[in-house]
């Protein structure tokens, strides 16, 4: 039977509210996760660009040192051309002419520990001849849970030496600087840099 026009149900306009509420709720529901995946997005985005730059930075600058003499040790009387530890290292590199003091700079990188167990890694240019430093350190990297260095070099075998958290030989280069970084997301990508004047420094280790 055709079926009179005497308006809705109330059961049929609780069934409608109830399929407008379902379909209002689903709407909203993929919206926010949407809106979800983009943030989550764009904070893998920037944690990649960091990471990609400060590793940049790293190796670019470790990478540069040069086999130059910055330093006496006070108890031996040996040069030092290069200092480190497993949070700090000191050596000399070039840095370009077009900022304001180019050339030959001591470099220090050091860890620097924040008030909630977080760390900062500070870069400190010095003057090559004086050791003063030419501008406040600069934190190139913030909110890391872990900063740790390693150096290795070549016995006189040829071999590589165990990995150690502190360069032994100050009056050379060491071969390669291994750097492990973590912040609160997870460790970084492993960075394993080679300074390629190793060995130029006229004696010491080959």
């Amino acid at each position: 039977m055709r079926r009179t026009a005497q308006g809705f149900s109330l059961m049929e306009v609780l069934l409608a509210t109830s399929l407008l509420a379902a379909a209002l709720a689903l709407a909203f529901a993929v919206l926010r996760s949407a809106g979800a995946t983009v943030t989550r997005g764009e904070l893998l985005a920037a944690r990649n660009e960091r990471v990609r730059a400060v590793s940049g930075f790293l190796r670019s600058r470790i990478g540069a040192a040069l086999p130059m003499v910055f330093a006496l040790d006070p108890d031996t009387g040996r040069s030092v051309r290069f200092a480190g530890t497993a949070d700090a290292v000191r050596f000399v590199a070039e840095v370009p002419a077009y900022l304001e003091r180019g050339g030959p700079q001591v470099h220090v990188l050091k860890v620097q520990d924040g008030p909630e167990g977080d760390k900062a890694l500070l870069l400190t240019l010095q003057s090559l001849s004086t050791q003063a430093p030419l501008a406040a350190p600069e934190p190139l990297v913030q909110g890391l849970r872990q900063f740790e260095l390693a150096y290795r070099g070549l016995d006189a075998q040829g071999r590589w030496t165990p990995w150690s958290a502190r360069w032994p030989q100050p009056d050379v280069l060491p071969r390669q600087v291994r750097i492990r970084i973590r912040d609160a997301q997870g460790a970084w990508p492993p960075l394993i840099v080679t300074l390629p004047l190793a060995g130029s420094e006229g004696g010491g280790q080959p």
